[in-house]
């Protein structure tokens, strides 16, 4: 294997420049820890023995390393969910595509470069399915000197959504590799660790908020959960959106938020209703259509106001929508707008040189009823009809190395097949995908325009699309086929909102742009992590630029074997 010699120098100065810069530091230390939930106690797979895991404070664009101890017994990678990164891709985390895994008894250093980003993020293992328990909010406060777009907030709370398995993790994630079915559901969701007032040997230990009246209280909102959405809302109280995925938003005011799985929110809670007791609670959004196939469980804290009073027994509960109430979860996600102020201005590409149109189907691996009796309901994912495999080493280092062998560059730009998309009933042929690790190169630079569309193989479902590395703004969405002659007309080029994850609905279409000037390679996959086991994902590869602040950096020197 030959190194460029200039690839080489950089290494050389990028190892002194690693170890010599005095960036604040932090230490994780990846452990097992006894936790009690649901009336039994489980060791699960924690971060300095805390679930959920610690909080980082950072202002923005500043620049911190963090140490990774992997003291348990499975191999794992931690991945700084919407961080860009820029150049450095060596210390995004995603499991065989910028990395190959922290070994059990290793560690590794990682730099985490924050530039744009503002507002609420998140940390989370990206392998197998550890991040069930493996995850942590991350805050970027504006840069020293600056302020909230907003009036200051009281009191800020950070509130991952998560959930619980009785059975270990690890378990539900290998017998869904190896079946391939829709696993095990979570049998509980979790407001910052704890189930709440409505599950067994669970009323004790219900997170309480103290609220003083008259005070405004900033939400910094995670869904860390694995499977579905989440429907969030608080009794009696309407809350103020203005941040979503560390990006500030035109202020809108909602009874209730929906989240799909990655996504974060900055909400804003005004305590001015009646001192008493009042639920804050979350459940599913979901279109799986056979009810024991998700947790339709509910998950709730208290806000408690301060002060003398008698408290309603028990708490006023708020309102949810159904499970499949898409038009709900529609409406949300198209009231997204950013804030495109003076002081907060955005930069959508206008002029698209690169358009992408990938399909996101369900599928079969079973030819004519070629899988063993009672694996028949085995399914498989894809992006234009290619099902993702993950390979021995990662792609990042194949490429940065010139390794063959170990991806292809040659998944579509657009589906080989065009058809009714949504249609209700689909020829059962075109269910089953092709397989490999496949990939698409960009151009430094260049602008993209990628229509992501949800098909109904297997009757379809809903997507969170996630990409690494960039955000990106989100123009259109709508039911139905995609229309290249019509729909881009109804897109919203004035003020989208830059997320990097979006919630594509079930048999329906989401449009985003963005420019590809962040030379590496960059993971993007579905945020239903049982769709990206099945295949739903892909990378793409940057090329580097012309001058040298835009190549990519050399790899750090401690980077884990493959």
């Amino acid at each position: 294997m030959k190194v460029p010699t200039y690839k080489l120098l950089g290494f050389l100065l990028f190892f002194f420049s690693y170890h010599c810069q005095a960036w604040p530091r932090y230490k994780f230390v990846v452990k097992e820890a006894p936790y009690t939930r649901l009336c039994s106690t489980m060791n699960i797979l924690t971060v300095n023995g805390q679930f959920p895991g610690p909080t980082l404070y950072v202002n923005k664009g500043d620049t911190i390393v963090v140490d990774v101890y992997n003291r348990g017994n499975y191999n794992i990678t931690i991945h700084w969910h919407g961080v860009k990164q820029p150049r450095n891709p060596w210390s995004d985390g995603p499991e065989y595509i910028t990395q190959c895994p922290i070994q059990p008894g290793a560690k590794f250093r990682q730099k985490i470069i924050f530039t744009t980003e503002e507002g609420t993020l998140w940390w989370h293992a990206h392998s197998t399915w550890l991040r069930a328990t493996v995850h942590g909010a991350l805050i970027i406060y504006p840069k020293i000197g600056t302020s909230y777009p907003f009036p200051k907030p009281d009191v800020e709370i950070p509130i991952i959504l998560g959930e619980w398995w009785k059975e270990d993790i690890m378990k539900v994630y290998l017998d869904l590799e190896r079946y391939a079915g829709l696993g095990v559901p979570s049998d509980a969701y979790l407001i910052n660790g704890q189930p709440g007032d409505l599950y067994p040997c669970s009323k004790p230990e219900t997170l309480r908020f103290k609220m003083k009246r008259g005070l405004t209280y900033l939400l910094r909102i995670v869904n860390a959960i694995l499977i579905d959405g989440l429907f969030f809302a608080i009794a009696n109280h309407t809350v103020t959106m203005v941040g979503s995925d560390a990006s500030y938003l035109k202020p809108f005011n909602r009874t209730f938020i929906c989240l799909t799985p990655g996504q974060t929110v900055d909400v804003l809670l005004e305590a001015n209703q009646s001192p008493n007791h009042y639920y804050m609670a979350a459940s599913v959004y979901t279109t799986v259509p056979r009810p024991g196939d998700y947790d339709n469980t509910t998950t709730t804290a208290i806000v408690e106001y301060n002060g003398n009073y008698t408290p309603s027994s028990p708490p006023v509960f708020p309102y949810l929508p159904g499970y499949n109430d898409t038009e709900a979860s529609i409406n949300f996600t198209a009231s997204l707008r950013s804030l495109a102020d003076k002081e907060h201005p955005i930069d959508v590409p206008m002029e698209i040189n690169t358009r992408l149109f990938y399909t996101l189907s369900l599928g079969s691996p079973c030819k004519n009823n070629s899988c063993p009796a009672g694996e028949q309901l085995r399914f498989i994912a894809s992006v234009n009809n290619v099902s993702f495999l993950n390979p021995s080493i990662d792609i990042l280092q194949a490429y940065y190395c010139c390794i063959q062998g170990v991806y292809e560059t040659n998944l579509p730009d657009f589906p080989q097949l065009f058809f009714d998309f949504t249609a209700d009933y689909l020829p059962t042929e075109w269910e089953i995908p092709q397989l490999g690790t496949e990939v698409r190169v960009l151009d430094y630079n260049s602008t993209i325009e990628l229509v992501f569309q949800a098909t109904n193989l297997i009757k379809g479902s809903d997507h969170g699309m996630h990409l690494h590395g960039h955000s990106f703004y989100a123009v259109g969405l709508g039911l139905g086929n995609f229309d290249k002659d019509k729909d881009p007309s109804t897109y919203n080029l004035v003020d989208p909102p830059l997320q990097n994850t979006i919630h594509v609905p079930r048999n329906g279409w989401m449009a985003i742009r963005f420019k590809a000037n962040n030379p590496g390679v960059w993971h993007m996959h579905c945020h239903i992590d049982r769709h990206m086991v099945w295949g739903m994902d892909t990378a793409f590869i940057v090329k580097d630029g012309e001058s040298p602040e835009a190549k990519m950096l050399p790899p750090p020197p401690d980077m884990p074997p493959c």
